[in-house]
């Protein structure tokens, strides 16, 4: 992904791909796309009282990954575009 990718306006199409991404995502942790939704807020609110952030442009999922000792668990990922350091 180039730089100038990450201030582009998405298309409906693109952003329909990642709403089935995120349901197709919850659906194999059993996470509903309210609770997805609740983290994402949450996340974004305690972000926000160190930096300024894009919380429209953030993005989270969760992926089950695993070791050998552990066997597969899931994890939570996210892309958190930071707009300023300093609040």
């Amino acid at each position: 992904m180039r730089f100038r990718d990450f201030f582009r306006k998405k298309s409906s199409r693109e952003i329909a791909k990642d709403r089935l991404k995120i349901l197709l995502i919850s659906d194999r942790v059993n996470c509903s796309p309210e609770m997805m939704e609740m983290i994402k807020t949450d996340i974004a609110k305690v972000i926000s009282k160190y930096m300024k952030i894009d919380a429209k442009s953030m993005e989270i999922q969760i992926a089950k990954t695993g070791t050998k000792d552990r066997g597969k668990m899931p994890s939570l990922y996210a892309n958190i575009p930071i707009l300023d350091l300093n609040k």
